[in-house]
């Protein structure tokens, strides 16, 4: 079970990064309203991964209380 959680947490790092570049790119490209969406989308990202992480590392706890 919590090597599912790891996995979605390492999924939603991944779909972060992913935000992060390509608002980082439009921004290169002086397209500043795209590049706002795509940050504010990014910060979506890293705050479901920021959770999802959380809540990965208190299954592993619990997991290991239990051995």
């Amino acid at each position: 079970m919590s090597k599912d959680k790891h996995n979605k947490a390492a999924e939603h790092h991944d779909a972060a990064s992913k935000a992060h570049k390509s608002a980082a790119d439009l921004h290169d490209k002086n397209d500043m309203a795209a590049a706002h969406n795509q940050s504010k989308q990014a910060h979506e990202q890293s705050k479901k991964a920021h959770d999802s992480s959380t809540e990965a590392h208190q299954a592993s706890e619990e997991k290991m209380k239990k051995k």
